[in-house]
Formats: structure tokens, sequence, C-alpha cells
């Protein structure tokens, strides 16, 4: 898919290497936090500092792509996001998570931990306490 991405990489953002399509992103171990955003959305612009928090407090543990819906329509459409900012947590190809609105950089953190633990132990199939 032909989508225009941007990642979080030294503490900026800036463009994804590429020669990575999305989908050799989504289906890597690492989980992958897919913002699905737009230009003209207030809650979206509150989000890039949180979304930089987030990558300097889990660093290569977790990747981070921001996808403009309006300069990738086919994205949104294929993934039925209909409002914005939209979270969506891959690991291995699979969406773990999906939300709308602003989230603080913990609340995405623990989110995060504890759905890609789950995806491990299930992968695994080890047993999952909660």
């Amino acid at each position: 898919m032909g989508y225009s991405l941007v990642c979080l990489k030294k503490k900026k953002m800036e463009p994804a290497n590429k020669k990575e399509s999305f989908t050799d992103i989504i289906n890597g171990d690492t989980p992958v936090l897919v913002d699905f955003h737009a230009e003209w959305c207030g809650p979206c612009k509150m989000m890039k500092p949180v979304l930089e928090k987030l990558h300097q407090q889990m660093g290569d543990k977790i990747r981070i792509i921001k996808i403009d819906i309006d300069k990738s329509p086919a994205a949104a459409n294929a993934f039925q996001v209909q409002s914005v900012p939209t979270l969506i947590l891959f690991q291995r190809g699979k969406p773990l998570w999906r939300q709308s609105g602003v989230l603080q950089a913990p609340q995405l953190e623990n989110i995060i931990k504890q759905k890609s633990i789950l995806q491990l132990c299930l992968k695994k199939k080890l047993a999952v306490v909660m």
C-alpha cells in the first residue's frame, strides 16, 4: 500500500524509510502504533508532543507512524477510520487495539505493554494471567 508515512526518529518527525512498506512495518515483531491524523485537526496537533514523549519513554520497543488521512485516503478507508485522531496498535500484522481521541503518553505506554505482551503470550501459547 502506498501511504505517506512519518515515523518518530531521534525525537523528531521524519519521513519513514521508503524501502519499508506499511505492510512490512506492521508485520514486524515490534509493536507499531499508527496515528491517523489530519493537518486541520486540533486534537491531532495535541497528539504530536504525546507521541514524541511516548517515543522517548519507550525507545526501540515501539514504532510510531503517522498517516495523514487527507494525503492517504486509501489508508483511512482500508482501516475504516472515520474520525481523527485514531490510533491503532499493530503487531505481527494484527490490530491489537484501536481508539479515537487524545490519550496521554502514560496511558498509551500501559496499553502498548499490556497488548503486546498478550500477543506474545498467545503466539507462544503461554498462559495469560491478569
